[in-house]
């Protein structure tokens, strides 16, 4: 396990190629094993394979021009009803979307973790591109396909991070 941690990497870059129903299942799970606050589990994910919504997303989202040469993407999003505890739907989407993250490197495919929320205009225009409704937070979008690029392990560990007992 700490080999896919270790090796998973942001891929910009992508290979044509539809990825199998059955890989997607196996990804949401992964996302769905995430810990939850309460217990909660306030995350949807929205899974995108439509050549037009994913060819429109940089239309919203400034930084997801690579969106245009996957076949698949996920949109992970919070039912902001069902948060009872505040807003810790936002702790939870992060791990569903780095367990998301780590289930894609497992797979052999590459991903990167396009922020959505807390910015409002790509928040706004993530709701209007899927029809969200209100009560649906859209959290982070990420493109998932074959990778066209290759990154090799990056060990960001800094000791002067670390602090015992007291800082």
């Amino acid at each position: 396990m700490l080999d896919t941690i270790f090796a998973r990497r942001s891929i910009r870059k992508f290979t044509a190629g539809p990825i199998p129903a059955e890989t997607v299942r196996d990804l949401l799970r992964a996302a769905m094993a995430a810990p939850s606050a309460g217990n909660e589990q306030p995350w949807h994910f929205v899974v995108i394979t439509d050549r037009v919504l994913l060819d429109e997303v940089p239309s919203v989202h400034p930084y997801s021009k690579m969106i245009t040469e996957v076949s698949l993407a996920v949109l992970v999003c919070a039912d902001v009803n069902l948060a009872r505890h505040g807003e810790m739907w936002v702790q939870d989407c992060a791990a569903a979307t780095e367990n998301l993250l780590l289930a894609v490197q497992a797979h052999g495919l590459g991903s990167v973790w396009l922020g959505v929320y807390p910015r409002q205009e790509r928040v706004a225009g993530m709701r209007r591109l899927f029809n969200l409704p209100p009560h649906i937070m859209p959290f982070a979008l990420l493109p998932i396909g074959p990778p066209a690029e290759h990154k090799p392990p990056n060990d960001r560990y800094l000791e002067d991070r670390v602090h015992h007992d007291k800082w």
